[in-house]
């Protein structure tokens, strides 16, 4: 089994499209993804790869000396194997290999299984946005990491 994190390219967009659609009741456009990869100096896309098959995806941006996670997602068949927490470490070691000091996400306050893998990584709550989920008015918590410089 060949396990490899590396940068999204145009040929992942149909795996990590059908992850995003798969995982979440509100996916990001199409275009966004294409947009990401090729619009956007900001963005940071990376992918778990496991045998061919996209397993993990993250969308970030970093702006300044900020990484914000736009969105990180599991494929099922691939989830409770680590791979979501490999990939954050990746996009947070990478983010800060670039200057980043702080890391800022939201997440809806229902996920208790990402919630608690932020919390492993350090991050706490910050705010909350109120019905910031459309589909169900469900809040999201915004969440901080402060990340050891030095």
């Amino acid at each position: 089994m060949s396990v490899n994190i590396r940068k999204m390219i145009l040929d992942d967009l149909e795996q990590v499209i059908a992850i995003d659609q798969i995982s979440f009741s509100l996916p990001w456009p199409v275009r966004s993804f294409y947009s990401e990869l090729t619009d956007n100096p900001a963005s940071r896309c990376w992918v778990v790869e496991l045998d061919g098959r996209i397993a993990a995806m993250v969308v970030a941006w970093l702006i300044v000396d900020e990484i914000h996670i736009a969105t990180i997602a599991t494929h099922p068949d691939f989830r409770k194997q680590g791979f979501g927490e490999k990939l954050l470490s990746f996009t947070l070691q990478s983010a800060q290999a670039e200057g980043a000091v702080t890391s800022f996400l939201e997440v809806r306050e229902n996920n208790a299984a990402a919630i608690m893998m932020y919390h492993k990584f350090g991050y706490v709550e910050s705010g909350r946005r109120k019905g910031y989920y459309k589909d169900n008015n469900e809040d999201a918590i915004l969440m901080t990491l402060r990340m050891v410089t030095g």
